[in-house]
This record gives C-alpha cells, structure tokens and sequence, in this order.
C-alpha cells in the first residue's frame, strides 16, 4: 500500500522531498542461536554451530538490494557479547554460522477473520530468486551458511542464545 514519506534514497537525511513508495519491505526475523537445524522430510537438510538463524520473508515490492541490504546489515549486527559481556561483536566478527529459512508466513496478516492471509508474500518464483541472492550475499563474506530447502515443510530446532531475537526490515 503506497504511502507518502520521504524515500530510502534521499540525498540527505531531512531533504524535505516526498514520493509515493510501498510500505512493505523484505523481513528477516533473527535469532542468536548456540545451534541450530532443519529438517525436510525426516532428514537434515542445514545445520549450524553458534550463530544466527535467520527467517526470512518476502513480499512483492523486493528487490535484490532489499537483500543485499539485509544480508549486510545482519552479518555486521553486534549481537554476540564481546570481551565487556556487551552487544560488541557481529556474526562477521566472530566468524559465526547462519542458517537461513525461507518463512512466507512473516507476510500473514489475522487483521480479518481468524485464518491468516499471504497476499503480501512474494509468489513463489521471486521469492525463490532473492532468497538465493539472499544465501549468496552472506556467503560472499566467508561465513558458512546453512539453508533449508525453499517450499518445502520444514522442523527447524534452535537453542536460543540469550535469548536473543530481532525483526530487521529493508
């Protein structure tokens, strides 16, 4: 649903000018993990050490550099404590691990009725594309990624770390 509001590419913070631009973005729900896995069908199909997992959805409006910008604001997000106990350290940092899940069901929306609807989640050929863009920008920075596999009924068992869990938007 279109929105006035100044945009994401604005050449300054406070440049005053406005345009219509959807309010949906790419979402990714984390979760700081000392393990993680999913399942497909009785077998496992990505597991990971201590890191993050990640689910991720995607809507209509989204686009590779949705991706690229979640890809990169989750692998530098100082989660992990540090020498100080403190957030200090990103998954990058601490050379973690990251299991990524494609989640369609972040797009549910109960406002009517009591089953939930999808209309805001991407179709499944796009959703496809930039999840897989998605894998490729995090593995581009050297961590080890997990996934699960796209459309398919997954388990996914994690111990949350902390517990720790964020929703990051594009």
């Amino acid at each position: 649903m279109p929105l006035r509001r100044p945009h994401r590419d604005c050449p300054g913070k406070n440049c005053g000018c406005l345009k219509d631009v959807y309010t949906g973005c790419m979402k990714a729900l984390i979760q700081r993990s000392t393990g993680a896995k999913v399942s497909v069908e009785g077998e496992v199909a990505g597991e990971i050490g201590p890191g993050l997992v990640v689910l991720l959805g995607i809507t209509h409006e989204d686009t590779e550099k949705d991706a690229d910008f979640l890809a990169q604001k989750i692998v530098n997000l100082r989660i992990f404590p540090g020498e100080s106990g403190e957030f200090d350290t990103s998954a990058l940092e601490g050379k973690k691990e990251i299991l990524v899940v494609s989640q369609f069901t972040l797009y549910g929306s109960c406002k009517k009725g009591r089953r939930p609807d999808f209309n805001d989640a991407a179709k499944p050929a796009q959703a496809e594309k930039l999840y897989k863009f998605f894998v490729q920008q995090i593995r581009k920075t050297g961590l080890t990624v997990a996934t699960g596999r796209f459309q398919a009924y997954m388990q996914v068992d994690l111990n949350n770390d902390g517990p720790v869990t964020l929703m990051l938007e594009s």
